[in-house]
């Protein structure tokens, strides 16, 4: 299972915002340096209404991190396996 957590990297280190649950001391990780700013919507073909339209449908999802949504984590082989 993958988790996500924000950071910020400072002086060689990444701090991070929220101290991760479930997770073992030496797991291995992969950092993904964000551009600082906004995402230039527009730029991916988003106008300000379809982003309002992607907003409203997106805000009705429930929290992914939560526990019930780990049988999504592996969708594909479950499906498989009906």
């Amino acid at each position: 299972m993958a988790t996500s957590i924000e950071g910020i990297y400072r002086d060689g280190h990444v701090e991070l915002k929220e101290r991760p649950a479930d997770i073992r001391n030496e797991t291995p990780v992969i950092v993904t340096f964000l551009s600082p700013g906004e995402i230039d919507l527009r730029a991916h073909g988003i106008d300000p209404n379809r982003a309002a339209e992607l907003r409203a449908a997106l805000g009705t999802f429930t929290d992914w991190n939560e526990p019930e949504m780990d049988v999504y984590d592996d969708y594909d082989a479950s499906k498989a396996n009906l």
